[in-house]
Order: structure tokens, then C-alpha cells, then sequence
């Protein structure tokens, strides 16, 4: 069996294996393990002599482990498979053996150990610490003769801790409660031995093996969670933990040295992090001195210099976890209630001392240190803000820290000396700092919270520092003091405008905003912008946008503003430029009323910018890989570029713009776009890709500036109008020659894509002359090899335009309805071919409903039973009977009774029972004109469903999904009830006396389902009880 087993490994192992004998290989060990009987083989090849290959061993040793852990083996086979171990591990391990196991071997070695422990420890195995520990060695000589046995020792004590008391592993109820039972024991029987081996492993650190030493420091770090505290923070103890700790002169923290320091000082960590009641915590953090252990430490050479090449980053993060973690116990302490008095006076004294130490790891040069100690300050500020909200004001010796707080805060905004910015190769770095000034962002909030005065006083100090220096031309100004003030001014804008905005009847709102508005003017009024630096210039921009509301107020700013920008959209940094074309929309936009005096000089200056060259994208596909705020792909750049063509609609339609200049700036910028398009048309007929490209770029463009032209919303109140006749005359051209393009080249799903984009913006500047166009459009739109998606697009922008023009679009609609239902029909009858068509077709089912929902909902019912499309009505009947039924999409099919209910609603005629009996409606909906009988035929036809439903093939009722369906079934049943009247509701008593119901159970549900007509706040009740009916139904056929 041995051979077979060694054989069956080797050749599992051996990539020049043939697949087939590799695959048999792998099921026969597969077997082994799934039967686990081929353990006393597996030890045997472990341990024998000589050694088999390394692979073998290990994978032997697995398959041993897995027999111990998971087949339950009986308690003589546990005990052979302990003795055997053991002996091996004696042989091997003994002092004077030269051929120890390898890391990976002994790790595997000790976790089947461990296994045995959990079962062996509490009845027949008490000796387990006693044997490791007389491998090791006596107390005399432990550590430092037998170096092997020590760290196969130590290496049992980490594994067994793990195994029985690591708190980050999940685990079941059953096993918390048999590893608790094991740490009880080991604290009655071996605890005290244990500590006792580690202090004269300790004892004897600078003669000593110092990889042996930084184990043992682990193994304490790990163990002092869940033993007594005695055993490890005795004098003796700290004393050595000092002197590690302390070392000076060390070249490497990767050398021993420096490891063992690292080291005893996370001992020092997980020793104050151990749970105790407040009095014992702060006893503990004054009996270990750690004020003075961490000023030592800060004090050292290897600390004491953020500048030279000596400093010990690590160290430093090392040693803020300690302060991170001790100052996180004191503020624990006095958020405490219940601490008595002198607890509490002690605890102040120590956050007192430890607050410095805090600020000086949160200010080191390295963000990981500074990032360590963030969770503690964290939780200091929010101690400070909760205690000033309960007394009103923040005590004394509290409120004297939080101006080195937000001073240190704010300097931590700064990007240090060694940082760039827009380089190449420096994307992480930037994205990390950028992430650690957010957290710091939550920080400096929290101090706002806490003392708003003096936040506001001290932001309105930095920023108007900076400001002063560079109208004075302070030399010692650098892009990284402007970068901070800027920064700091966005954020202030938080407070500033915080609730009704910057200005209050023309006034500053708050003392906040009074102080950003003076920020504001020396920002516009200095020659910030033309600072050469692009993150000074980006920040310059996104303040302008952000605080739009200054400009409004100050018109006469707008100009010089304006120029800046217009200069900056030419900026010769790319990242720059193309940001500054979103940013030149945004900032127009709300503006635009107080531009028309300047714009014919800004679309002249910007006009150049307006030239589109498509660019096939790179085959290479790195441009993938960016984020969207560094992609400079031709892609990316164009979609940059159309912020640009919405910017200047914008600015041309201003309402201080007369109508003939709207009429010619339309023309001047689209004219050129209209000669390239029909330049390029030729060659793109002919398959050029970037013609084709070229023309899908000019499509999007004119689509682009149609909406910046107008943003004319179809709804009642709105106070917007639709552009004079001579502008949408325009428009009306570029919707023409958009058409022709289409026409060419509909084969192309780039080029309908773009067109359909532009077709959903020209509605708000052609209005109901669209409605000309529209059969075009849509024979157009939807071509041949159209996808799923594209009419599930195109039947979202045909709801728009049904929603836009209403009874306008009748006409129209009722021409084309049952041509474009054809194709829809069509489409939804293709098998999908994977989960992607599945998709694609779940959400054309969903649009198709929602555009059948929308005809109904806006007064174009009618179009749907009309001459022209009674042919097609049948159809779509029982295409809702059928998505009504589709267990397979229950969101659908929660739909498709929505849009029956809705049906019904229109064309049922009036309430016959319910409130709304007999009264006129008043709603556009009901007002439409009723179909005679149409009441009659819901009845016959829709009201199986509320039966047909559940009983589909599938039906889950257990699906919350499913339940909704069914909810929506009952408010159908009830809409047919409140339509016809007593007719169904004798049907219903048919219906519910042929399911086996008594006279009571009846009017139970009559009675429910009146009161859920007759009281809308009682619809709920209705819908509920109606589905525990059905699920009482379903149940009790089975």
C-alpha cells in the first residue's frame, strides 16, 4: 500500500506526466482521502527512513490530517498515530540532530499535532506542553542549546493558538464551546510552565538564537489575550521586553536586531489591548511606563529625525500601533459612565500625555504610520464632540488639544516635499494620498462639529495666508501651500452652503459663507489661475463650478473668469484640458442667463476645439486599463469633447442672446459638421472604419448641442419653453441629415446607437415637429440586425416622446403601432443563446409592458384598438396573459398584470362598486372613453389569472419576488371587482364553493376584498390576506 500511495504522489506531482495517468493518480489519492483508511500507510511513508521526497511527505502527512480531522477516529488510533508522531518528532528534533524537517514540513507537522491535542489533551494526553517543552531542553539551557527542538516548541505554541483562541476565525457554536473548555484547561494546567519557558527563553535573548527570540515574542503577543496577566507582565518580564525594545544602533528593522525590537514592542501592544475593567487597564499602562517606554522610543536616533536617511519607518509604524492601541483604551475609559472617580482623573492625566505622542505618529512624514493612529483620533475627536453636545461647551484641558489637532490635521492635507503630481508612474501614490486625505477629511469634520468657531477661524487663517503670499510674491509659495488652500477652501464649502446655499436674500447666508465669499474674491481677483501648475489650475476650476452661486451675485467676475477658462480648455496638459471641457459646461450652465453679452467671444474662442478627427481606438488595449479620470484615450477625449458642444448650446441660447443670433451661432457651428459629414459619407459606405467612426462622432455631437441648445422638459408647470421656430428650424436640418446618415449606413449599430442618442435630444428643441420625422426615424432605427437591446433603447425613447407630446403623437402613433409592434414581436420570440440574450431579453419583455403602460397612461389607449391595429390587439392580449404566467420572471410578470389592471381601468367604463361609483373621472387616465363591453370580456378573460398564476407550473411561493406577483394579482382581482360588479362577485362565490369553501370562508373573502375597495388604507390588508389565502389553497392540494 505504501508503494502504491509513493507511486500515485509522484506521478500526481510530475508535470511531464501524461494527462491520463496524472488523472488517474489524483482520483485514486482523491479516493484516499474521501475514505480515509490510508492513514497507517500515509505515517508510515512520513516517518520512514529514509525519507521519502518532500512532496510525498507532505501530502502523506495531509492525508493523515484529514483522517484525524475529519473520519473520527477511534481513540487507540488516535493514540498510534500520536505515538508514532511523537517518536518521530523526538528522533528528529533531539538535541544534537543535524537534519531537521523544512519550514513547510514542520508548519504541516504541527497542525496534525495541534489536531491531536484538540482531541487527545483533555483525557489521555495532559503531558502534551511537558513533552514539546523537554525537546526544547530544562530551563538551563532552553533557547540556546537545542535551537531546533525551541523552535519546534515554539512553533506548537502558535499553531495550538491558532487552532483554539484565534478570534478572527469563524467558527461553529459546538467548537467555541470545546476550545473554550481547552483554553480552561490549559490555563489550570500549563500556563504557569509556559510562561515560565518563555521568560528563560528571554532571559538568556543576547546569547541566544535572535529568530528564536522574535518567535517567542509572537508566541506571548499571541497567548496574553487568554491567560493571566501576571504570568506575563511581571518585572522580570518587562524588564527584558525594555531592553529589547530599547536597542540602539540597529542598521536594519530587517536585521535580528531589529526584528526582535518590532517585535517586543508588539508585545507591549497586545499586552494593553488585553480586556480588563478600566481601573486594572490604566493600572496596567502605569505599571508597564509606557509613557515613558514611547518617549524613549520617539526620542531614539531612529526616530528623532524625519529627514535623514537613519529613519525607521517601520519602527515608527511599529510603535504607533502601541500608542494607537494604548490611547484607544483611555478614551474607552472616559467615555465610561460608570468609571469611578479617581479611575477617571487618572485616565484624563494619561490622554493628556499620550495626545502629543498620538500627533506626532498622525504627522509623520510616512502615511502608513500616520494612517495607524487615524482609528484613535478618531475616536478621541468623537469622544470630544459627544461630551460637548451633552455639556454644551468642551472642558478646559480637552479643549486646549484640538488646536494641535486640527494644526496637524490640516498639515497633513499638504502633499509632502518628495510628492508629484500627473506623472507618469505616480498614479498610486496620488490614489493613495487622495484616499487618506478623505479619512483625514472625516477628521477635520468631526473638529468642526466640536468647535465650529474655531474651525471656521482657522481655515479662513490658512487659506488667506496663502492668499497674502501670493499677491505678495512670496518666493517661498509652492504649488503644494496653494494646492492645500484650495483644497481646504472646496471643503469649507460643506459648512458654507450647508443649508439654503451661499447667499440668503443676496446676503452670505451664515458666517461660514460670509467668509468664503471674501475667499472667493481674493481667489477671482488674484492671477490664481495663470499660476503654472495643473493641479493649481484643476482646483481653480472645480472651485469656480462648485460655488457657482458667488458668480451670480457677482456678474462683473464673470468675464474675467470666463477668459480663464476659455484659456484653460487649450491647456497643454492633457489631463487639464479635457477635465476643463466638463468644467466649462458646469460652470455656464447655471450661468447661462448672464452670458449673452460675451457669447459670440466665447464660442469664436473655443470654436477651434470644436473640430472632431476620430481616432480608431488603440488594438493594444491598455487604454482599458485606466481609470476614467487619468484615460486620455481618444475615446475618453472625445466624450471630453462633447461636454464642449453642450457648453457652447449653452452659451448661444442664453436668453439674453437675440433670436437671430441663436439662429446663426446654431448655424456657424454646425455648418462645418454638416460639410464633413457629407464629405465622409462616401467612404464610410464603403466600410472605412474611421469614417464610420467620424460619422458617429458628428451624430453625438449634434445630439450634444441640441441639448445644450435646450433643456425644455415636457411637464406641467415647467417653466421652461421650446426655442423659437427659427432656431428649430436649425435643428431641424441637422435631424434631416442625421437621417440621411442613417439611412446609408443603418447596418452599423455605432452609427444607430449615435443616432438614437441624438433622436432623444432632439426632442427638446424640435418639440411636436419631431412627430414629422418620427416614421423615419423609427424605420431607421430599428434595421435588421438590430439587437435586443437596441429595441428595448429605442422603446424607453419612444415613451419619452409619448410622454413629451401625448394626444399630439395619436396620429402618428397609430400609424406605425403595429409595424413596430411586428419587429418587437418578432424580436421577443427569439430563443436566447446564452445568459446575456436571457438578459437582454428579459429587459425587452419589461419595455415592451412599460410602452404598452405608457400609451395607456397618457391618453393614447385608443391607438391600441384602432382600425389600423385591431389586428395586432390579440396579440398583445395574450402576450400579457403569457409574461403574466412566466414563473421563470417574476419582476415581469408583476408588470404585465400592472399593465392589465391599467387596461381595465381605461377602458372598463365607470366604478360600479367602491368610492368611485358612478362618479366622473377626473384623472387624463380614466377619462379616456370606455370600450363597450370591455368590462365583460376582463372578466372572462383576466380574472382566471388570479388563479392560473399561482397554479403555474413553478410557482414558487416561497420567493419574496413571488409574493409580489401574487399581490399584484389580488389588486387585479379587485379592479375587475370595482369594473363589473356583482356579476364577478357571484362568479367568485362559484369559484370559491368549487374549491371547497364553506359559506363562512366566503364571505370572509368577500368581506376582506370589499373593505380593500371600499377603504384604500385597507388595500394592504386585502393584498396580504389574499396571498396567505392562496398559500392556504396550495398547501392543502399539495
Amino acid at each position: 500500500m505504501e508503494a502504491q500511495v509513493e507511486n500515485a504522489i509522484e506521478i500526481a506531482s510530475n508535470p511531464t506526466s501524461s494527462q491520463a495517468l496524472r488523472g488517474q493518480a489524483i482520483e485514486f489519492l482523491n479516493q484516499l482521502r474521501t475514505d480515509g483508511t490510508a492513514w497507517q500507510a500515509c505515517l508510515t511513508l512520513f516517518t520512514r527512513d529514509p525519507r521519502p521526497p518532500e512532496i510525498v511527505r507532505h501530502t502523506c502527512l495531509d492525508l493523515v490530517n484529514n483522517a484525524v480531522q475529519e473520519h473520527r477516529l477511534d481513540d487507540q488510533s488516535l493514540a498510534y498515530i500520536k505515538d508514532a508522531l511523537m517518536s518521530y518528532v523526538r528522533q528528529t528534533y533531539a538535541s544534537g540532530s543535524a537534519s531537521p524537517d523544512t519550514g513547510h514540513i514542520q508548519n504541516k507537522l504541527m497542525q496534525t499535532i495541534t489536531y491531536l491535542f484538540v482531541a487527545l489533551y483533555p483525557t489521555t494526553w495532559q503531558s502534551f506542553f511537558d513533552d514539546f517543552s523537554a525537546i526544547a531542553g530544562d530551563q538551563a539551557v532552553i533557547g540556546n542549546v537545542n535551537t531546533a527542538g525551541t523552535i519546534v516548541y515554539l512553533r506548537m505554541l502558535g499553531q495550538v493558538h491558532d487552532e483554539i483562541a484565534d478570534q478572527l476565525i469563524a467558527r461553529s457554536e459546538d467548537e467555541k464551546k470545546r476550545h473554550q473548555e481547552l483554553k480552561d484547561l490549559v490555563r489550570v494546567r500549563d500556563a504557569q510552565k509556559i510562561s515560565l519557558s518563555w521568560q528563560e527563553i528571554l532571559a538568556k535573548w543576547r546569547e541566544t538564537d535572535l529568530s528564536i527570540i522574535e518567535m517567542c515574542l509572537k508566541s506571548i503577543g499571541r497567548w496574553v489575550s487568554w491567560i493571566d496577566i501576571s504570568l506575563v507582565v511581571n518585572e522580570s518580564m518587562i524588564n527584558i521586553f525594555l531592553q529589547m525594545a530599547g536597542q540602539q544602533g540597529i542598521s536594519s528593522p530587517e536585521s535580528p536586531e531589529g526584528r526582535v525590537r518590532d517585535a517586543a514592542i508588539d508585545t507591549f501592544s497586545e499586552i494593553v489591548g488585553k480586556k480588563m475593567g478600566p481601573a486594572e487597564k490604566i493600572e496596567l499602562i502605569l505599571f508597564l511606563n509606557l509613557a515613558n517606554v514611547v518617549g524613549q522610543l520617539i526620542g531614539s536616533p531612529a526616530l528623532a529625525d524625519f529627514n535623514t536617511p537613519e529613519y525607521d519607518n517601520d519602527l515608527a509604524e511599529t510603535v504607533a500601533k502601541l500608542v494607537n492601541n494604548i490611547v484607544f483604551d483611555i478614551v474607552k475609559i472616559l467615555e465610561n459612565s460608570s468609571v469611578d472617580g479617581q479611575t477617571r482623573q487618572r485616565a484624563d492625566e494619561l490622554i493628556r500625555v499620550f495626545t502629543p505622542y498620538l500627533l506626532r505618529f498622525f504627522a509623520d512624514q510616512y502615511d502608513e504610520v500616520c494612517s495607524t493612529v487615524i482609528p484613535s483620533l478618531t475616536d478621541l475627536l468623537t469622544f470630544f464632540r459627544k461630551l460637548q453636545k451633552k455639556t454644551g461647551a468642551l472642558p478646559e484641558q480637552y479643549k486646549v488639544m484640538l488646536p494641535p489637532v486640527l494644526d496637524a490635521i490640516i498639515s497633513k492635507m499638504k502633499y509632502d516635499e518628495t510628492a508629484s503630481w500627473g506623472e507618469e508612474g505616480e498614479q498610486t501614490d496620488e490614489a493613495e494620498f487622495q484616499e487618506l486625505r478623505k479619512r483625514l477629511h472625516v477628521l477635520q469634520q468631526t473638529v468642526a462639529a466640536i468647535d465650529e468657531t474655531y474651525y471656521i477661524e482657522t481655515l479662513s487663517r490658512v487659506v488667506g495666508d496663502t492668499f497674502n503670499r501670493l499677491s505678495s510674491n512670496d518666493p517661498s509659495l509652492n504649488w503644494r501651500d496653494l494646492d492645500l488652500a484650495l483644497y481646504e477652501m472646496y471643503l469649507f464649502g460643506e459648512l458654507a452652503i450647508r443649508n439654503q446655499g451661499l447667499y440668503a436674500k443676496r446676503e452670505p447666508s451664515s458666517v461660514a459663507a460670509q467668509r468664503l465669499v471674501g475667499m472667493m474674491l481674493s481667489m477671482v481677483e488674484s492671477d490664481l489661475a495663470n499660476y503654472p501648475h495643473p493641479a493649481i489650475q484643476m482646483h481653480y476650476m472645480e472651485i469656480c463650478n462648485r460655488y457657482h452661486q458667488f458668480f451670480e451675485q457677482n456678474s462683473h467676475l464673470i468675464p474675467k473668469t470666463l477668459e480663464n477658462f476659455v484659456r484653460l480648455t487649450h491647456h497643454n496638459h492633457i489631463r487639464v484640458r479635457s477635465r476643463s471641457w466638463y468644467l466649462f459646461l458646469r460652470f455656464v450652465k447655471p450661468l447661462r442667463a448672464q452670458l449673452g453679452n460675451v457669447s459670440q467671444d466665447i464660442i469664436q474662442a473655443v470654436g477651434d476645439l470644436l473640430t472632431i478627427k476620430a481616432e480608431l481606438p488603440d488594438e493594444s488595449g491598455d487604454d482599458d486599463m485606466s481609470s476614467d479620470e487619468d484615460d486620455n484615450s481618444a475615446d475618453a477625449l472625445f466624450n471630453a469633447q462633447l461636454y464642449l458642444f453642450e457648453a457652447v448650446g449653452c452659451i448661444s441660447s442664453s436668453p439674453t442672446v437675440s433670436i437671430e443670433n441663436k439662429r446663426l451661432y446654431a448655424q456657424t457651428i454646425m455648418q462645418p459638421l454638416f460639410v464633413d459629414l457629407e464629405q465622409t459619407l462616401g467612404p464610410a459606405r464603403n466600410g472605412d472604419e474611421r469614417a464610420i467612426l467620424q460619422i458617429h462622432h458628428i451624430i453625438m455631437a449634434l445630439g450634444t448641442l441640441a441639448r445644450g441648445y435646450s433643456d425644455w422638459i415636457p411637464a406641467p408647470g415647467t417653466s421652461q419653453t421650446l426655442p423659437s421656430t427659427e432656431v428649430a428650424d436649425e435643428f431641424y436640418k441637422a435631424s434631416e441629415a442625421i437621417l440621411v446618415a442613417l439611412e446609408s449606413l443603418n447596418n452599423s449599430m455605432e452609427i444607430r446607437n449615435a443616432a438614437r442618442f441624438a433622436f432623444s435630444r432632439m426632442i427638446s428643441v424640435l418639440g411636436p415637429r419631431l412627430l414629422q420625422q418620427l416614421p423615419s426615424w423609427i424605420d431607421r432605427l430599428l434595421a435588421p440586425n438590430s439587437t435586443m437591446d437596441e429595441y428595448s433603447t429605442f422603446l424607453k425613447v419612444l415613451g419619452q416622446v409619448i410622454f413629451a407630446f401625448k394626444a399630439e403623437s395619436a396620429g402618428v402613433v397609430d400609424t406605425l403601432l403595429t409595424p413596430l409592434l411586428q419587429r418587437i414581436f418578432t424580436a421577443l420570440g427569439e430563443t436566447p443563446s446564452g445568459t446575456d440574450d436571457e438578459i437582454q431579453l428579459a429587459e425587452l419583455r419589461r419595455e415592451y409592458l412599460n410602452f404598452i403602460s405608457a400609451l395607456l397612461g397618457h391618453g393614447l389607449g385608443s391607438v391600441l384598438v384602432s382600425n389600423a391595429n385591431q389586428a395586432t390587439f390579440q396579440t398583445i392580449i395574450t402576450s400579457l396573459d403569457t409574461f403574466a404566467r412566466d414563473t421563470r420572471d417574476y419582476p415581469t410578470a408583476r408588470l404585465a398584470i400592472s399593465v392589465v389592471i391599467r387596461m381595465i381601468s381605461v377602458w372598463g367604463g365607470p366604478d360600479k362598486i367602491g368610492p368611485g361609483a358612478n362618479a366622473t373621472p377626473t384623472s387624463p387616465i380614466a377619462a379616456q372613453p370606455p370600450i363597450p363591453g370591455f368590462d365583460t370580456f376582463a372578466m372572462g378573460t383576466f380574472s382566471p389569472l388570479a388563479w392560473s398564476v399561482p397554479g403555474s407550473a413553478g410557482f414558487n411561493l416561497k420567493d419574496a419576488q413571488a409574493k409580489q406577483v401574487l399581490q399584484e394579482t389580488a389588486s387585479l382581482q379587485a379592479e375587475i371587482v370595482k369594473k363589473v360588479g356583482e356579476p364577478y362577485v357571484e362568479r367568485l362565490k362559484q369559484e370559491l364553493a368549487g374549491m371547497g369553501m364553506n359559506q363562512e370562508m366566503v364571505d370572509q373573502y368577500l368581506r376582506t376584498l370589499a373593505g380593500g375597495i371600499e377603504d384604500q388604507k385597507r388595500e394592504k390588508e386585502w393584498r396580504t390576506f389574499f396571498v396567505q389565502f392562496v398559500e392556504r389553497l396550495l398547501s392543502a392540494s399539495g
